[in-house]
């Protein structure tokens, strides 16, 4: 039996990057001290979402993951802790730059990089502005407690993503995000949201985990922005599914916290083969289809 724990973290960024990370541990060894081995921290947390807008002064926001605050503090408390850490970060490499995760294993060693796939631009979602469509390729990382696949928040809406990392060996399929209102679509995507990854679980007989922020984060006029005005409610609802896609822990659209599933990794990869879903796949069918829109 490999029995894992996995914890997702729910938090509210604000300005400052040296108080996002205090929170972000003090939340990571609050799971820790309650048995997670894996911990899932939201995407982009060492800062409010910056791109609700576009500004070039913020481009210098990326590092390499060895520059990285987050990736560096956080290497220290995997180490201290025994605990897997996907860190997000706004990355540098050479002349581009990507919205990445860096995947701390156990040890406090970086296991190496994933950097987000599938890249949104929607009104105050502009992430085409900042990030390069990643060239990673869908990235499983063995670590101490099992094999992790990592998608970032928009590649979650994509079936592909999990797909990919099952067929990789992913017994985890775990998405750090930021996502809450649509101020023009005027629609409340949680459920669909949810739905999207319970299928992927669902479909890929793997348990998944998000982990969103929460807070309302608000954008001033200025001349740097064009003068735009908007702000953008992040709805929380963080939560960890099983091998069914069944939501087994949530958390609800407000309150900061973590939550804590553990799972039997060798009796899910059982119930995998005795599903026979990639027994009976039949990849040579799919290509006609494949890259129309």
């Amino acid at each position: 039996m490999r029995k894992v724990t996995v914890a997702a973290v729910q938090m509210k960024c604000c300005e400052d990057i040296n108080k996002n990370i205090a929170n972000a541990e003090r939340l990571v060894r609050q799971a820790a001290g309650e048995g997670a081995n894996v911990i899932l921290l939201p995407e982009l947390f060492e800062r409010p979402y910056f791109c609700q807008e576009r500004r070039y002064e913020y481009y210098p926001f990326a590092k390499t993951a060895e520059e990285n605050d987050a990736v560096r503090h956080f290497a220290a408390i995997a180490k201290e802790l025994s605990v897997v850490l996907p860190i997000s970060f706004y990355e540098q490499s050479g002349n581009t730059m990507f919205n990445s995760v860096a995947v701390l294993d156990a040890d406090g060693s970086n296991l190496g990089i994933y950097r987000k796939t599938h890249i949104p631009d929607d009104h105050y979602y502009q992430e085409k502005f900042y990030f390069t469509p990643g060239d990673t390729g869908f990235q499983v990382f063995d670590t101490l407690y099992g094999k992790i696949g990592i998608g970032i928040c928009w590649d979650q809406w994509f079936p592909e993503t999990a797909r990919c990392l099952a067929l990789k060996g992913a017994e985890l399929i775990l998405y750090p995000t930021a996502i809450g209102s649509e101020p023009i679509l005027e629609c409340d995507s949680m459920e669909h949201w949810r739905r999207c990854m319970q299928g992927h679980s669902a479909s890929n007989i793997v348990p998944v985990a998000a982990a969103n922020r929460i807070g309302e984060e608000a954008v001033t006029p200025s001349t740097e922005n064009g003068g735009q005005s908007s702000s953008l409610k992040f709805y929380g609802s963080s939560f960890i599914t099983d091998s069914t896609g069944a939501i087994v822990r949530s958390m609800g659209r407000e309150q900061e916290g973590v939550i804590l599933a553990s799972f039997d990794l060798d009796e899910i990869l059982k119930e995998r083969r005795n599903w026979g879903l990639f027994r009976d796949r039949r990849p040579e069918m799919y290509g006609e289809i494949a890259g129309r829109s």
